[in-house]
């Protein structure tokens, strides 16, 4: 008896349909996933380089302003030292290190700045002239970003009034006005747009008041002549 053939049966119309619907929904949740994964990775290495860019910013001050110096202008009434402390900025002089350029003492700004719809927290510096006869401006400042997108920088001071004895108790303050002794702590708070803000840095900037000059009047507790 010769074989008799099965004739091949084909997908239906409906059949077609359905599997075609099935792919597409695996599809969808596939790359669901595959957009899930990219944006946990890409979120993760946002925060990531946001904490690497907090802590290096953090080191970088915490070392700077522990060595602040206590430069005087010299022909200036008084000799004020280069330091000038506000709520939301600080000036002073500090020793810029090797690696970044020459080195050397340069005057500082720490503050934050509106860069086009974002802020910056940048330092400026600018060579100090110690023969000015009062405390020189930051328009042709050289800048460097520390940070992107800051909120906020709030900036304290612990210390005494000018005209304190050194018995009496200080305090924190949010500027600092005494132009002949650097405050003995400096409390700086960052707020980034987005994300938690940055641990709280308190520094102890380089103690000794008499730094520069030749003669220190303990009465008026001021520098009497610089050197």
């Amino acid at each position: 008896m010769r074989a008799m053939r099965a004739p091949a049966r084909g997908f239906t119309l409906v059949e077609l349909i359905v599997a075609l619907v099935l792919m597409a929904g695996m599809a969808a949740v596939l790359f669901g996933s595959l957009s899930l994964a990219a944006r946990s990775w890409d979120g993760g290495e946002a925060k990531a380089l946001q904490t690497s860019d907090m802590r290096s910013t953090q080191t970088y001050l915490r070392e700077q302003l522990s060595a602040e110096f206590p430069q005087r202008l010299w022909k200036a009434v008084e000799m004020p030292l280069l330091f000038a402390g506000e709520r939301d900025e600080i000036r002073y002089a500090a020793v810029l290190p090797a690696r970044v350029a020459e080195g050397g003492i340069y005057h500082f700004r720490l503050a934050v700045v509106r860069a086009g719809e974002k802020s910056q927290l940048v330092q400026e510096r600018a060579i100090p002239d110690l023969t000015a006869l009062q405390e020189p401006e930051f328009r042709d400042a050289e800048r460097s970003v520390l940070a992107d997108d800051i909120a906020e920088l709030r900036i304290a001071y612990f210390g005494r009034d000018p005209a304190a004895a050194d018995v009496d108790r200080p305090t924190w303050r949010d500027r600092w006005d005494d132009k002949q002794r650097l405050p003995l702590l400096v409390r700086i708070d960052v707020k980034p747009a987005k994300g938690a803000a940055w641990p709280t840095l308190v520094v102890e900037p380089r103690p000794g008041p008499e730094a520069g000059c030749l003669a220190w009047d303990p009465a008026q507790n001021r520098c009497a002549r610089a050197g």
